[in-house]
């Protein structure tokens, strides 16, 4: 469903990928591994569309990713595509519904449907009794999970998660990483995860190692 080939991505003169091709199919959990610096969060970005190629071309489906600019690149964006970061990134001011919604919101979807669905993914996820907590009352392992039902609320095609347990304890990053086997289970979700860790990267459908902009296995 998610095709990458020959991606190019230069900061200068600094290369940092040098002819990635790379596939995802769907209801996959895909992980790429390497060391720090080998490039793995430029391809997740580019992958994502938060950043272009310099020379490669990216489908999603029959959609020519490259192709999309301006408006309609964020709208497909905003119903396709998922994120997952390692800081969670809600907004502190807002409670756990509503940092869930917000995407929904933005996309045209009515308040009270988004509402709806945004109760039932943070049900489905063990947060019923933590709607209306902020950021700063909940534990880091409920902070990700209200991230997590945040990239579910549109119903993407796919999830992108850079380093997702990274800022977690043991307990907590397994519950994480058992949690996106489920929703590929339960909900047929597509998972693309950079991480460090070997856990996750070992229960993968898919491993990609990179070494300094290549992949290397």
């Amino acid at each position: 469903m998610l095709v990458a080939k020959g991606i190019y991505k230069s900061y200068g003169d600094l290369p940092i990928l040098k002819g990635i091709d790379l596939s995802v199919e769907k209801q996959e959990v895909v992980c790429i591994v390497g060391a720090s610096g080998a490039g793995k969060t430029t391809l997740l970005q580019i992958m994502g569309t938060l950043d272009r190629p310099d020379q490669g071309s990216l489908y999603l489906n029959d959609t020519n990713l490259l192709e999309l600019s301006g408006k309609k690149l964020a709208a497909f964006r905003n119903k396709k595509l998922g994120f997952i970061f390692q800081f969670h990134q809600l907004l502190p001011e807002f409670n756990a519904i509503e940092n869930v919604i917000l995407p929904a919101i933005l996309g045209d979807v009515s308040k009270a449907e988004a509402m709806q669905k945004g109760e039932e993914l943070l049900s489905f996820l063990g947060l019923k009794d933590r709607l209306t907590h902020k950021p700063s009352q909940l534990s880091g392992g409920e902070q990700q999970r209200v991230a997590v039902a945040r990239a579910l609320i549109n119903s993407p095609e796919v999830i992108f998660a850079d380093e997702p347990s990274g800022n977690l304890d043991s307990k907590n990053s397994r519950e994480l990483h058992e949690l996106f086997f489920k929703l590929k289970e339960e909900m047929g979700q597509t998972f693309v995860i950079v991480t460090h860790n070997p856990e996750l990267a070992n229960m993968a459908d898919k491993k990609y190692e990179m070494k300094d902009g290549l992949i290397v296995q």
